[in-house]
């Protein structure tokens, strides 16, 4: 049975009896289908340094004060581009991810490690059995995720 939660920020998660912070922070049953995880919400562009729900950039946004890192992927940096077009794509991929995300309700799938270096939580971003990330792939602007930084100039 799923059951709807209202989390700050605006984001609205169904669960199947999970927090969100446990799921977010992996200490779910793993056994649970990951895809009985929905999340839905308004997302912003991040600014200040109080984040809650919003997009860091193309590839990273926080939801419910948890800092999501899109696995799948790498995209455009817009905090120190390499170049002009780098900076560019930066943003666009940024404010796309926004839209993708504000879209209506995405699954969030752990594949492979639980956190990076950084320690933000590793997800891959679904809906409807779709990657979000291949989707910015598709639109030229993100790559598959390598293992390391790919050139955007």
């Amino acid at each position: 049975m799923l059951v709807a939660l209202g989390v700050g920020g605006g984001v609205t998660t169904m669960l199947d009896g999970s927090a969100l912070s446990d799921w977010l922070l992996g200490t779910h049953d793993r056994a649970a289908p990951a895809a009985s995880q929905h999340y839905s919400g308004q997302f912003g562009i991040c600014s200040g340094s109080l984040r809650i729900t919003c997009v860091v950039d193309g590839d990273t946004f926080w939801l419910d004060g948890t800092k999501i890192r899109i696995a799948d992927i790498n995209t455009p940096e817009v905090s120190s581009p390499q170049c002009s077009q780098e900076a560019v794509l930066g943003r666009r991929a940024t404010e796309r991810l926004r839209e993708l995300l504000n879209a209506g309700p995405f699954a969030l799938v752990q594949d492979g490690r639980d956190e990076d270096q950084y320690g933000r939580k590793l997800r891959v971003a679904m809906r409807d059995g779709h990657s979000l990330g291949a989707q910015l792939v598709a639109e030229g602007l993100a790559h598959e995720w390598q293992g390391y930084r790919q050139d955007w100039c």
